[in-house]
């Protein structure tokens, strides 16, 4: 159902238009105001992208990316910072009975991590709540979609909404943040994006918006998007990933998986191998992805920063738009060092 509702042209301009009125109204008079002085861009990432995928996800706007820079950015995005955190710590601890352990007698960073998930849930019900009462049929949201189709199980739609708000928000941030260091340290690259961005958007009528470059336009923004697809594969913004055999299962080269069994993968590890991409494997090239300056994909089982096969990220496209509006819409009218 999901898979579906992301695909349609409905959504993915909807999704659009919400990431254009974040950038028009909140990031560039941000970066407008603080011109010429040091700025922390990962906070700043991290800020727009949860407003984004909250307003996507629940219709609801957290206000994070304010001129003032709030602290915290918002009491919900807080609990689910901390939420996130503490789940992911569970992974470091040197016994999985430690944790087990605290989570029983509720102390400590459980005790946290409880009362954390329980702010996010109802926050959740919150939005679930509005929607019955307000009505759902004419709202964009992804939330009120799942609803208008009957379901009406509570905590299947708030797991619903929660997984969106961690696949969406983090992701992005990191990509952005990780892809403006390697501009910083690329000025050619810097260069043949705002030369190409010049290009496409003159090919265009004089009649389409100046200030923002429209869909269509993005499409024919090959360097871009090969810049793009460059900085995720040195920086994936999931740097390793794992799955389950549901059932006895054989690997493409014959390895016997027994059910049950976790394979993980290493997105990180595998963009640097040399036997993979090459001797210049380190070295940020966008070229390598262009063929007579069109972009070609690479085999996603070779590069599977967006997983590949069946499992496939849902919101990969969308991803790669509000990173493109993102990047378009800064190195328009800014030079970060």
């Amino acid at each position: 159902m999901a898979s579906l509702e992301l695909g349609s042209v409905s959504v993915r301009m909807h999704a659009f238009n919400i990431v254009k009125s974040e950038i028009q109204t909140r990031l560039i008079p941000l970066l407008n105001s603080v011109s010429g002085q040091v700025l922390d861009l990962q906070d700043v990432f991290r800020r727009f992208s949860f407003d984004n995928i909250c307003k996507f996800s629940f219709g609801f706007d957290p206000c994070c990316l304010e001129l003032s820079l709030p602290m915290p950015a918002s009491e919900f995005a807080e609990a689910f910072d901390l939420a996130s955190k503490l789940s992911a710590q569970r992974g470091l601890s040197s016994s999985s009975l430690i944790w087990k352990v605290k989570r029983v007698l509720n102390l400590g960073s459980e005790k946290e991590l409880k009362s954390a998930i329980k702010m996010v849930d109802q926050f959740a019900q919150r939005m679930i709540n509005q929607r019955r009462e307000l009505g759902f049929s004419d709202k964009s949201d992804l939330l009120s979609r799942f609803m208008a189709t009957k379901i009406d199980d509570d905590k299947y739609l708030r797991d619903i909404v929660v997984s969106f708000l961690l696949a969406g928000r983090d992701t992005v941030a990191s990509g952005l943040t990780s892809f403006f260091w390697l501009l910083s340290q690329n000025p050619k690259v810097e260069f043949a994006i705002r030369d190409e961005l010049e290009k496409v958007t003159a090919a265009f009528s004089p009649s389409d918006e100046k200030d923002f470059v429209m869909f269509d336009q993005m499409r024919e923004m090959h360097y871009l998007h090969a810049a793009l697809c460059e900085s995720l594969r040195l920086f994936p913004p999931v740097q390793f990933d794992s799955k389950f055999a549901q059932q006895d299962d054989v690997l493409p080269d014959f390895t016997f998986v027994r059910k049950g069994t976790r394979v993980t993968y290493h997105p990180y590890a595998m963009g640097r191998m040399e036997r993979v991409w090459g001797s210049d494997c380190l070295e940020f090239k966008p070229e390598r992805w262009l063929k007579n300056g069109r972009y070609v994909p690479e085999n996603p089982y070779k590069y599977p920063v967006f997983q590949a096969g069946l499992r496939v990220c849902l919101g990969k496209e969308m991803a790669l738009v509000e990173m493109k509006c993102v990047v378009l819409a800064i190195i328009k009218r800014f030079n970060i060092q």
